[in-house]
């Protein structure tokens, strides 16, 4: 799961409770209030009605409470008490969003009408809620803020990735003083100093390929002008060799660097491919099981390079003919009859090396058949059963 992913679920968790908690304490602030009004004003109106004839000491009843007469009662209102008695009623009434309440107190055919002054205990709910809101504000905020932070992490993993899938151009353009900042520029450094390094090395390895050429095509044609049979076969089995060896760390070095061209392709045309490179006259030696023709998108060069090393290898050392191509289930399954092999494959997907007993070669195949695979997110398995070797391809990552 991503950093932002995971910022993104605390804060929504934290604004859920953050929001549980100023609802609740807006209930319990409401109920707290209302009743301390509720008594408040209910405790007046019983005081006015015990002095209904003293129109003095109903008038010091009013000052005392800060209560303004009114000769009519305001529309609209939200009733928020209401008692009845033997002769008449009380009324406690409340526009909506206003800190001021309406008495409203009726005694046989007389009638007050009174208006609160604002009340306090309102005003600390609102200041109370406001802060709530303000906390909630604050946090989506911060939320903000950290995702403006973060967003570079997601260019940096993105041009990092690119980078080592083989795109040595890639930089980041990031100009922050932070830990980012730093970041971005200790990666600028080490690709610049990786690109150049691996770009000399390319470059050395393709003047020594050219080079070695050279003087193998002269060796090549020299080699016709020995008379001893023996001797010429020889040297031209190891002109051959090095041929193949500089070939092949060449080729090699290709796959460090070079982007794949892909292309959609079946899984016949990528066998064709693959026998095409090896050139065998013999086709008995090859058994061709395709069960399910699938397509797939890849590098036509290079996988069929690579599932042709297999084929090769398991043509080389088997024990017993035909070997066998099978296509199933998104795997190529590539069988012959063989010993099992001593060491586990990851030995065997080093560059050079190979069975003690079975010297023929360079032991670079399977390392350029692991390195094709895995540039295309496939997978190579081995498996040894009922005497025979299976090498598969998993092509369904």
């Amino acid at each position: 799961m991503s950093i932002l992913k995971k910022i993104s679920i605390l804060f929504f968790i934290s604004l859920t409770l953050m929001s549980i908690i100023g609802i609740w304490t807006d209930n319990i602030n409401s109920k707290r209030v209302d009743n301390l009004i509720k008594e408040k004003y209910v405790k007046v109106a019983n005081e006015i009605l015990e002095n209904f004839d003293n129109k003095i000491k109903i008038d010091k009843i009013l000052e005392k409470h800060h209560l303004k007469s009114l000769k009519t009662k305001p529309k609209n209102n939200e009733i928020f008490f209401y008692k009845e008695f033997t002769f008449g009623y009380i009324s406690i009434e409340k526009k909506s969003f206003e800190d001021e309440f309406i008495l409203e107190i009726n005694y046989l055919d007389e009638k007050y009408i009174l208006k609160t002054q604002d009340e306090e205990n309102l005003k600390d709910k609102m200041i109370l809620n406001g802060l709530v809101f303000l906390d909630i504000f604050v946090l989506i905020l911060i939320f903000l803020y950290l995702i403006k932070l973060l967003t570079p992490l997601k260019n940096i993993s993105l041009e990092i990735t690119k980078f080592a899938n083989g795109d040595l151009s890639r930089r980041l353009n990031i100009k922050s003083k932070d830990e980012i900042g730093q970041l971005s520029s200790a990666f600028n450094k080490m690709a610049s100093s990786l690109e150049e390094l691996i770009k000399t090395r390319q470059e050395l390895l393709k003047d020594i390929g050219h080079e070695l050429r050279t003087p193998i095509a002269k060796g090549k044609f020299a080699i016709e002008k020995i008379e001893n049979f023996s001797q010429k076969e020889l040297l031209k089995k190891i002109f051959k060799d090095l041929e193949s060896l500089t070939n092949e760390l060449i080729e090699l070095e290709k796959l460090n660097s070079k982007e794949l061209e892909l292309s959609t392709f079946d899984m016949e045309t990528l066998i064709i491919q693959a026998l095409n490179k090896l050139y065998i006259e013999d086709e008995n030696l090859i058994y061709i099981n395709i069960e399910d023709n699938f397509k797939i998108n890849a590098d036509l060069h290079y996988l069929s390079m690579a599932l042709k090393n297999l084929i090769d290898n398991a043509i080389k050392y088997a024990t017993n003919y035909p070997i066998e191509i099978k296509v199933k289930d998104k795997k190529i399954y590539i069988i012959n009859s063989a010993k099992e092999l001593s060491k586990d494959l990851e030995y065997y997907l080093k560059p050079f090396t190979q069975e003690l007993s079975q010297r023929d070669g360079f032991g670079l195949g399977l390392s350029i058949v692991q390195k094709v695979l895995k540039k295309h997110n496939f997978n190579l398995l081995y498996k040894y059963k009922n005497n025979k070797i299976h090498f598969i391809i998993c092509l369904n990552s």
